[in-house]
């Protein structure tokens, strides 16, 4: 079981930001913004490459949930980044499809 289903399923404890049925938001204990948290699907999907069309209505909720996240979080009218890392080479340090939201300062262009 991935690092990410364990804190799905409460086997490791992580400060939430959001929860649903179908997605969990929590901080990342490795902040690289003032503001950085993780958006996952409960359902394990490992990346972007492996998405199904079934999981359109996850991927959807996901992406309505970012905004209130944003909102919530004080970051929405100043601006945030969303960014997700498919495979090693792109820095995808856990095979468990997830969002990051960054905000709270200013993003750089190009970002890697």
């Amino acid at each position: 079981m991935c690092l990410f289903c364990k804190i799905i399923k409460k086997e490791i404890p992580a400060a939430l930001a959001y929860e649903d049925n179908d997605v969990l938001a929590f901080y990342d204990i490795n902040p690289q913004a003032p503001k950085h948290i993780l958006v996952i699907p409960k359902k394990h999907i490992e990346s972007l490459n492996t998405l199904v069309p079934e999981d359109s209505a996850v991927i959807a909720n996901i992406y309505q949930v970012i905004p209130q996240i944003a909102r919530t979080e004080g970051i929405a009218e100043s601006g945030y980044r969303v960014v997700a890392n498919t495979n090693r080479d792109a820095g995808q340090a856990v095979a468990h499809l997830h969002f990051h939201i960054l905000g709270g300062r200013q993003m750089q262009w190009p970002p890697g």
